[in-house]
């Protein structure tokens, strides 16, 4: 994992919410249809894994996506996420209702976003993350860029980060 900034890691101390995009973050971004119509989905192990690892201790993890999907329904179930909003056209009102909801202030939540959509939430949230392959003017509005792309590990390493800056990170082999 690369050197974190000082800021960075402050910010991270304070997350008990982590939010995700899913298209580009939680997934490489492809939208795979077959001839019926029926979407699939590549999700990468270790994102689920760090999401795991986050809600054992005590960081809540959701999604807000604008797609609705059967495929991220089904994962979302098997990693035990309460927050799952699909179908959403303005994020940044779904985002202030689970703030509210929460009880939490901006500055105790994180979001991983990857695209136009996100760029509200990031600029409101205590700790905003992008993917490495994120839309290139996204980046003038986080915190931190993850060296790993959407879909293969950004939320694994996002997920590292929050628990090693709050003295969470439990390595056993």
């Amino acid at each position: 994992m690369k050197r974190i900034s000082t800021a960075v890691r402050n910010k991270a101390r304070a997350i008990k919410l982590l939010l995700l995009d899913v298209d580009g973050v939680l997934t490489d971004g492809r939208i795979i249809l077959d001839d019926r119509g029926v979407e699939s989905k590549h999700f990468d192990v270790r994102d689920g894994q760090g999401i795991v690892l986050l809600m054992r201790a005590g960081i809540e993890v959701g999604l807000i996506t604008a797609r609705n999907s059967k495929a991220v329904r089904y994962r979302a179930k098997e990693l035990g996420l309460r927050i799952v909003r699909q179908g959403i056209q303005n994020k940044a009102t779904t985002y202030g209702e689970i703030r509210r909801q929460s009880g939490l202030a901006d500055t105790q939540i994180a979001y991983i976003g990857d695209d136009i959509g996100d760029v509200e939430i990031l600029r409101r949230v205590g700790l905003a993350v992008t993917v490495k392959d994120g839309w290139e003017e996204i980046f003038r509005s986080v915190d931190y860029v993850t060296e790993r792309p959407g879909g293969r590990g950004a939320v694994r390493e996002v997920a590292e980060l929050l628990l090693k800056a709050q003295n969470k990170w439990i390595l056993t082999v």
